[in-house]
């Protein structure tokens, strides 16, 4: 799959979290209500990479979850907070990647061998 395609990949998945929202009356909620959902979300995927790969393993009463469960539903709500505030995930990703591959080209050892242009 091409850079362009994975990147579309991302806007109709967009396109499909607003058809989702959009079928309920209360439609999006406040960024700031967003905001705090999107906070619980991350304390989730945090709490699940905790019990895998940390020191504190689940309670055994506890419902199984996973790590892809938890970093499924931070994208989700992460798509929701971005078309509610009406920005273009598939835009913003393809600027932080321009922005990483010119400024962090060289910040880390790469397997190439190189050290500069």
């Amino acid at each position: 799959m091409s850079r362009m395609e994975k990147t579309e990949s991302l806007r109709a998945m967009q396109t499909e979290v607003d058809a989702y929202i959009r079928q309920f009356k209360a439609g999006y909620f406040s960024p700031l209500s967003q905001m705090a959902r999107l906070t619980e979300e991350v304390g989730e995927l945090a709490r699940e990479i905790n019990h895998y790969y940390g020191e504190k393993p689940k309670k055994t009463d506890e419902k199984p979850k996973t790590v892809e469960e938890e970093i499924g539903d931070v994208l989700f709500v992460t798509m929701i907070m971005a078309n509610s505030l009406e920005i273009d995930l598939t835009e913003v990703f393809n600027k932080n990647m321009e922005k990483f591959n010119q400024r962090d080209k060289y910040r880390f050892e790469r397997k190439d061998g190189k050290t500069h242009d």
